[in-house]
């Protein structure tokens, strides 16, 4: 696959500056990886830039919708948003909104006590204690919350409010 010739014209190719696709689609019949692999293993660092593609720079671009790339500038009245895109080699160029809404959903306010730990060791625990565990495991302050858990679970009524959320809010939140 790789004659004596090809490597030559790959030599020649990579020195001109093109790039490994474009060294590929010249010599048909093999791939942009196989010319990486090539280069790397005839150890062709150096190269010329003389047909090199800029550097790829960040524009912004003012877009009244995703698809459309540039528009005239709109009256200052109307709301316009702000779309980032990049120049040079993007076949499949996304687009995003460059400050992406963020969503906030309040819980409902309760009145929620922390309360205060009891800072028991492991052995210390029971079936009705709170097994919340604080702070570091490899540290000699760890500890577990140790308040009352009741007969519901492992923690306390304040961590399991922490602990287990209502599947309609896990749901909102995603």
């Amino acid at each position: 696959m790789w004659t004596d010739e090809r490597v030559e014209t790959l030599r020649k190719l990579w020195a001109e500056g093109l790039s490994a696709s474009q060294i590929a689609a010249q010599l048909g019949g093999v791939s942009r990886n196989a010319v990486i692999g090539k280069v790397h293993r005839l150890k062709l660092s150096s190269r010329g830039r003389a047909t090199a593609a800029p550097a790829r720079q960040k524009k912004t671009v003012q877009a009244p919708t995703a698809t459309a790339v540039k528009t005239a500038p709109r009256p200052a009245a109307a709301p316009t948003r702000t779309i980032t895109a990049t120049v040079g080699a993007t076949a499949l160029q996304a687009q995003f909104d460059a400050e992406p809404v963020a969503r906030q959903y309040l819980r409902p306010v309760e009145d929620v006590v922390v309360p205060i730990s009891r800072r028991l060791q492991l052995v210390e625990l029971t079936e009705r204690t709170c097994k919340w565990p604080n702070g570091d495991p490899l540290t000699e302050e760890f500890h577990f919350c140790g308040n009352e858990a009741g007969e519901t679970g492992p923690y306390c009524r304040y961590h399991s409010k922490i602990a287990f959320q209502p599947a309609a809010e896990r749901r909102r939140a995603r």
